[in-house]
């Protein structure tokens, strides 16, 4: 049996997420955003923070692979589905789930700019700063978190634990079938 404990609750992270849609809706006042979720983990988070916009915004999904199904980074990054809609002018929010290496948000990020977006930014609900390989700067930030394997909220472990309400660290677990 998996052992799980919560790190941060369901409450804490609706207060968070409240507190980032009012800085970006302060940020982007009268104009329009896209939100583009970094599929899977950052659903959840997503369609919470657009509730809380008060901005005229649209939806978008990228997808890309780092982890597969082990707990560690694999150090390479994989473009897996990309964006429905061309960004050119446009004020771009990279939504992710977890900061952590930065491998991937770099990858990301350099693939946006490179389309030539009216502005880009990047909000993450976590950022796991003692794993960071590559610097990068992200404008919205949640919550600063340890060292530690978290499920929950979008994220998961081998596509388990994505539905809990809670931010939790998985610390021990038995080998998904």
């Amino acid at each position: 049996m998996d052992k799980l404990r919560v790190l941060i609750t369901w409450d804490q992270i609706a207060q968070k997420v409240t507190e980032m849609a009012d800085r970006i809706t302060h940020d982007f006042a009268g104009e329009s955003v896209v939100l583009i979720g970094v599929l899977k983990g950052a659903t959840i988070f997503l369609a919470d923070l657009a509730r809380q916009i008060k901005l005229d915004a649209t939806f978008d999904f990228i997808s890309v692979s780092s982890y597969g199904k082990a707990s560690q980074h694999s150090g390479e990054v994989k473009l897996l589905k990309d964006v429905d809609q061309s960004v050119e002018g446009k004020n771009v929010i990279l939504v992710e789930d977890i900061l952590d290496t930065g491998l991937t948000l770099t990858y990301l990020k350099n693939i946006f700019l490179a389309r030539q977006p009216r502005s880009f930014k990047i909000a993450v609900l976590l950022d796991k700063v003692p794993r960071r390989l590559q610097p990068i700067d992200v404008d919205y930030v949640g919550f600063e978190i340890p060292d530690e394997f978290v499920v929950g909220y979008g994220l998961d472990f081998a596509e388990r634990y994505r539905n809990l309400p809670d931010v939790c660290v998985l610390e021990s677990y038995s080998k998904p079938e």
